[in-house]
């Protein structure tokens, strides 16, 4: 199923006293960039988190952000860093004496001194963090892929309905592309008729034949239009595939912009011209579009 490179996905799970919240989005990228940002103690599990991401995101800039509380005071180890504690007291007691200081709030400053007291988490048993975190982590992927395909979906609907459009200025085209030489022969004629009217000389039909048959050559676009077709029928068959399909519509798109160029190159017709800077004009609409295909 086609897919968006924008998205983004919220899980939560809470089990014995601990909330694991993430949250997921992504924007269109060349390749597949993926950023995590979660808590230090989480480090050894981001592998195995990014292989699980890795599973259903294959392209775009993706960010991935892991919350973690807890509510249990087993999970919060306090330590004291006693030598710089008893370097605090030593300070604030020789303050006291030389200065004649009085102050009863001794304790208070040293808590409040860096890194006297620090709290962390406690080790856990990997499994246990990981069997916590899972839920939440597939409940915003899952969220996240849901608004990625939604709006995929939406991209299809509206690439298959510029597509639609350049086939009937494909259409038009072909209809208008073999009266041109036939046009370009009468005003020849028509010409020649003027400029010969006071003159005894006949017109040299072989030579107006000649004349437009090179005109004709010069300004055929029967294969171009051959390939504008299979190119849109390419399109449609990509759009229905599925994996990665981002990079060949860029490529085939390409190709189309290439065919259009060179029709309107050739054309020597008011009406063709018109119909093919359209016709780019769709293609480039679907480009800007595709570029957020994954």
């Amino acid at each position: 199923m086609i897919k968006s490179m924008t998205g983004y996905g919220k899980g939560e799970n809470e089990a014995d006293g601990r909330r694991f919240t993430v949250e997921i989005k992504s924007v269109n990228h060349r390749y597949n960039d993926m950023s995590i940002k979660l808590p230090r103690f989480m480090n050894s599990l981001e592998d195995k988190i990014r292989k699980r991401l890795c599973e259903k995101i294959l392209r775009g800039k993706t960010d991935v952000y892991i919350n973690f509380e807890t509510f249990s005071q087993d999970d919060i180890s306090v330590k004291l860093n006693e030598q710089l504690a008893s370097a605090v007291v030593e300070k604030l007691d020789f303050l006291k004496q030389t200065y004649s200081l009085t102050s009863n709030s001794t304790l208070d400053i040293v808590c409040r001194f860096p890194d006297v007291l620090t709290s962390e988490n406690v080790d856990e048993n990997e499994d246990i963090i990981w069997q916590t975190l899972l839920p939440a982590l597939d409940m915003a992927l899952n969220n996240f892929i849901y608004m990625r395909e939604k709006e995929g979906s939406n991209l299809k609907t509206d690439i298959l309905k510029k597509a639609e459009h350049i086939k009937e200025l494909t259409d038009k085209i072909k209809v208008r592309a073999p009266k041109v030489p036939e046009e370009y022969r009468e005003k020849l004629e028509s010409r020649l008729n003027e400029l010969l009217s006071d003159s005894q000389t006949a017109i040299d039909e072989q030579r107006i034949a000649s004349e437009v048959l090179i005109f004709a050559d010069r300004c055929c676009i029967d294969e171009e239009l051959t390939r504008l077709y299979s190119h849109i029928e390419q399109l449609k068959e990509i759009l229905d595939a599925d994996g990665t399909i981002g990079r060949k519509l860029d490529f085939l798109i390409q190709e189309m912009n290439r065919e259009a160029n060179t029709v309107a190159s050739k054309s020597n017709d008011l009406e063709i011209t018109k119909a093919s800077i359209e016709l780019k004009s769709e293609i480039e609409k679907i480009r800007e579009q595709i570029q957020n295909i994954e």
